[in-house]
């Protein structure tokens, strides 16, 4: 599952709060703004019936509108969405279920018949706080690609860790800076070491992330692609290391991780404090990776395999997993308006109007996921 949501959120955009707090840090509040009114588009049949009742659900509260308050619904590229939307029916909530042998079969429409359907079957709801606010926060999160070697040497000497036996039996685990110092957690950990990396800044922003891709050096000298996956954690608390930063008096935090390793470099006898300072510590799972899978991401909360740009991670309190989320958000880092499938959670993304965009795999991504901070408005797609 995506950790913190994971790696990467966070008016100013300070980049590096940003990459921390996808799915997994408290982001930097992005600063007040609106969004723009929805255009005045023609009525669509589904607004033609008057609308239900608003309804509560969990930390929200859902206000029906019609389709033409939704933003860009005109426009979207419906079947980039519809490959998402195919994900969540492998492991389908029992409200969306009787619909998945619509959406398989409607995965081959053009996107005109996939809007009508849509309007026909689903009714948009704002998403509002309890108290009515219907703005709220959007970050991002990606899929980082690192360099890594199954045996610890030439470099190499930072471990990635599958769970300790008995960790279930055991929480909350040893901190961040015990397993780092304490013989009897290093013991617990001795043969569970998956690979080893070069740079334990690197090692951080994986266990911010939950999950990521190795080019993995074997034994032998071959290489190869592999997955790992977020399979457990401490359950310590997350800490921001770009707020220890801050509070240490440095100024140059951004570009992340480049400022904070350049700070590092500098500071080499604090680099355990700044790693310890987030006692929150992530374990793996190795997964092989077929070409098939190499075009998605990691599986998320909801089970599925996440979509590159098509989706969030949500409050699962506030939108339940698999539902068709209409997204709208404008800032300096994307102008989004487009479908969306909750499909994933975040220790850091909590609350009715929060959402943590999947960018992708791989550097571009992740300076995409880096950047964006910014308004929300969120409509769930709920069936009549």
């Amino acid at each position: 599952m995506t950790v913190f949501s994971r790696v990467t959120h966070t008016a100013a955009i300070i980049a590096f709060a940003c990459l921390l707090a996808s799915c997994a840090t408290a982001p930097v509040p992005a600063p007040p703004a609106s969004l723009p009114a929805p255009a005045a588009d023609a009525a669509r049949p589904g607004d033609s019936t008057g609308l239900p009742a608003a309804r509560m659900q969990g930390k929200s509260r859902w206000v029906p509108v019609p389709w033409t308050d939704l933003p860009g619904f005109e426009s979207d590229a419906l079947f980039e969405a519809w490959n998402a939307w195919l994900k969540s029916c492998e492991r389908p909530g029992p409200v969306f279920a009787p619909l998945c042998g619509e959406v398989r079969r409607l995965s081959i429409a053009s996107g005109q018949e996939q809007r009508a359907w849509m309007t026909n079957r689903l009714q948009p709801y704002r998403v509002e706080t309890p108290q009515g606010a219907a703005d709220g926060l959007l970050t991002s999160y990606y899929e980082p690609v690192f360099k890594a070697s199954r045996q610890s040497g030439n470099g190499y000497a930072v471990p990635l860790y599958q769970p300790p036996i008995g960790l279930a039996s055991r929480k909350p685990w040893y901190t961040r800076q015990d397993i780092d110092t304490l013989a009897e957690a290093q013991a617990a950990l001795r043969g569970r070491e998956i690979a080893f990396m070069a740079d334990p800044i690197d090692v951080l922003m994986l266990h911010i992330q939950g999950s990521g891709r190795l080019t993995l050096t074997e034994a032998d000298g071959s290489q190869r692609t592999v997955r790992v996956a977020f399979a457990g954690s401490n359950e310590r608390p997350y800490r921001s290391v770009n707020q220890w930063l801050l509070e240490q008096g440095v100024t140059k935090i951004n570009p992340w991780p480049d400022a904070t390793k350049a700070w590092a470099a500098q500071n080499p006898q604090r680099l355990p404090q700044l790693l310890w300072s987030n006692p929150r510590y992530i374990f793996f799972r190795e997964e092989t990776l077929t070409e098939q899978d190499a075009s998605y991401g990691p599986r998320g909360a909801q089970g599925v395999a996440l979509t590159p740009g098509r989706s969030i991670a949500v409050d699962r309190e506030s939108i339940p997993y698999g539902t068709p989320v209409w997204l709208a958000s404008r800032g300096a880092a994307a102008d989004l308006k487009k479908l969306v499938i909750a499909q994933d959670t975040g220790s850091a993304i909590v609350g009715a109007v929060r959402a943590d965009y999947f960018a992708g795999t791989g550097p571009e991504a992740g300076l995409l996921a880096s950047r964006v901070n910014q308004p929300l408005r969120l409509w769930v797609l709920w069936p009549k």
